[in-house]
């Protein structure tokens, strides 16, 4: 690393510059990871949290599942309930709705309702927040904040007055926030907004043969993960973030790979002279990797550290998640990247030929 050092010394300008556009593509890149974790929270964290260990949607004729369009019929939830290994069948209720409050201008407030029934604490934040009577209702933080209630208020949906019987939990489901109601009041509120008050998915806890209930119940077995993909706006939204990001992560590998193997045809000389003096290969690419992670490092650390700086002050105007996920491990992919464009200009060092360098016709 003596030359690598000398050279980060006596051209400062050249590997600020460098520095300073990583730590930019890193801004970049960790915020859209920030904000693309965030939107991805502020879609599917009621589906997550759901119970059970598998959720059952109906499977169309053609195409895919679609929680918009899923509706579970009472010989689909039998069949899942008689089948071998089943342990448990929750049926859950998912509608987009409007509810108003008391408190307000009587302006309405976009909400998911989910219809389930209450399983405690243990069983997940949207189960927890599902009430004991058909009159009452639980609030997700979201929906509480949006509609200026608390524990003890009353709700209008569709009509009907709630009360609301608790408050907690961060669920949101298509960006709206969670409203929780009992299986029977749900499916009265389904029906009042044009729906038939069949459930819309089942949480299916136990090991039974996932494929074969599923192809006998004309329904789809997925993991919690598995299933957001019948979320058609979050396939849409995550997919057009992720795009940007790894195109990002494009940019990065390119910008760091040309300018270290500008920087490397300049140093063209001094490796010849290097060798010349008997310095091995291995040695010098060595001497190139150390200087580009370096830079790398300095560049990355400054731009993490923005991000976690302006993610912690835009956390209550966006929906911006701060965690390893959009911090370490996108640091982690720039430096990686970034060596590996850093080393296409190894083939300077690796082909230099001292004579030629030199000039062998001195």
């Amino acid at each position: 690393m003596f030359v690598a050092w000398r050279d980060l010394r006596f051209a400062r300008g050249r590997f600020v510059l460098i520095g300073s556009v990583v730590a930019l593509i890193t801004l970049l890149v960790g915020f859209l990871a920030g904000l693309t974790g965030g939107l991805a929270a502020q879609n599917v964290s009621a589906v997550l949290a759901l119970p059970g260990d598998r959720l059952v949607l109906q499977q169309p004729a053609n195409g895919q599942p679609s929680f918009g369009e899923s509706t579970i019929g009472r010989e689909a939830r039998v069949g899942w309930q008689d089948a071998a290994g089943v342990d448990e069948v929750v049926p859950v209720g998912i509608v987009q709705g409007r509810a108003t409050s008391a408190h307000d201008d009587g302006s309405a407030v976009g909400v998911a309702l989910f219809g389930l029934p209450s399983a405690g604490d243990h069983a997940g934040t949207v189960a927890a927040l599902a009430p004991a009577h058909d009159d009452e209702v639980g609030l997700s933080t979201g929906a509480a904040s949006d509609l200026g209630v608390a524990v003890g208020d009353h709700v209008t949906i569709t009509g009907t007055t709630y009360r609301v019987a608790s408050v907690g939990g961060d669920a949101w489901y298509s960006h709206t926030p969670v409203l929780a109601m009992t299986r029977d009041a749900w499916s009265a509120a389904d029906r009042r907004l044009g729906g038939d008050g069949d459930p819309t998915v089942l949480a299916v806890s136990g090991s039974p043969d996932w494929d074969a209930v599923a192809a006998r119940t004309d329904t789809s077995a997925a993991s919690h993960l598995g299933s957001l993909t019948a979320l058609e706006t979050f396939r849409s939204e995550v997919g057009s973030l992720a795009l940007m990001i790894a195109m990002l992560f494009g940019v990065s590998a390119l910008v760091v790979g040309a300018f270290f193997t500008v920087w490397t045809m300049q140093r063209a000389g001094d490796v010849a002279v290097l060798k010349a003096l008997g310095a091995s290969t291995r040695s010098l690419a060595g001497d190139a990797l150390g200087q580009a992670l370096v830079v790398l490092v300095v560049g990355i650390g400054v731009g993490t550290a923005a991000v976690v700086g302006l993610g912690a002050l835009a956390g209550g105007a966006l929906p911006f998640l701060l965690s390893p996920l959009t911090t370490v491990v996108p640091a982690t992919a720039m430096a990686l990247l970034g060596l590996a464009g850093a080393a296409v200009a190894l083939r300077t060092v690796t082909a230099a030929d001292p004579l030629t360098a030199l000039g062998s016709n001195r």
